[in-house]
């Protein structure tokens, strides 16, 4: 499978083509960095013998006939690259945050007009990915949640994109019994924000920017006499790698725009992929 990267000479990017060059499955045909054009892909990332140079545009998609592309840019910069991508039936690996609700409705009408497919997930870590189905279950059970995410203190958006969507999942089970998360009892403040962001059903959501982290999170309930403490630690960004492959390999059997890596795990699990998807589009 011919893949191309979007912000390969970032962090997560550089990290992307290293994996994808190391798949025996997969073929690294593009690398795209407006800022890195015309630089040889090895002196930016270390990888030897792909030949590639850096391009500056997506039409480098289309002369090295890329079938996938995987995005790790900014929000703005990812919406206008898969709107592009769906024109030009490629499909789409999107993990970058920060994209709004309109921006995710109109890439999801693109790809069901389009041949291709496209992965939209906040975290591609397995382990992420099992933690919010975790605290899903949990939410049905426990009376007070906060959420609390920690990233290096280069990350521009506040929460995370995991910390909002395990917010939504938890409130969202939450809701199925009518019975939001009991009342916060602060009454006083003494410093704004310290009760962080309040999401619905009463979930609050904390965000740290600390040097020499990388991504974690933890989601702790409480109930009379005891609580769960569900927490997922990335402290390499080789940790989204495993699941950033799966996708780009499981992309083509999907249908339109799938939010989150939940369909990739049902169909490990042996269940159909499009279905149980939450905001899975469909051709």
């Amino acid at each position: 499978m011919r893949i191309g990267v979007f912000g390969a000479g970032g962090q997560m990017g550089t990290t992307v083509c290293k994996a994808v060059a190391e798949d025996p499955d997969l073929e690294l045909v593009a690398a795209i960095d407006p800022r890195l054009s015309g630089i040889d892909l090895a002196q930016v990332t270390g990888i030897n013998g792909t030949g590639l140079e850096i391009g500056g545009s997506k039409e480098s998609l289309m002369a090295a006939k890329a079938q996938a592309a995987v995005d790790f840019t900014s929000a703005d910069v990812a919406f206008d690259n898969m709107i592009w991508c769906a024109q030009h039936n490629i499909h789409g690996i999107v993990g970058t945050t920060g994209l709004s609700a309109t921006q995710m409705e109109q890439m999801e009408r693109a790809f069901a007009k389009s041949k291709a497919n496209c992965i939209v997930a906040p975290n591609f870590a397995i382990g992420a990915v099992l933690m919010m189905r975790f605290a899903e279950m949990a939410s049905l059970f426990f009376d007070t949640v906060d959420i609390v995410e920690l990233h290096h203190d280069r990350k521009v958006d506040a929460p995370s994109g995991t910390a909002m969507e395990t917010a939504r999942r938890v409130a969202n089970f939450r809701d199925c019994l009518n019975n939001p998360f009991a009342a916060d009892p602060t009454v006083k403040t003494v410093l704004e924000g310290s009760r962080g962001g309040r999401y619905e059903q009463g979930v609050h959501v904390h965000s740290l920017r600390v040097r020499g982290m990388v991504a974690h999170q933890e989601v702790i309930f409480g109930t009379l006499g005891q609580t769960l403490t569900i927490r997922h630690d990335s402290y390499d960004r080789t940790s989204f790698m495993p699941g950033v492959l799966l996708a780009v390999k499981s992309v083509a059997k999907l249908s339109g725009l799938v939010r989150g890596m939940d369909a990739l795990i049902d169909a490990k699990l042996g269940l159909d992929p499009n279905k149980g998807s939450k905001g899975g589009g469909s051709k």
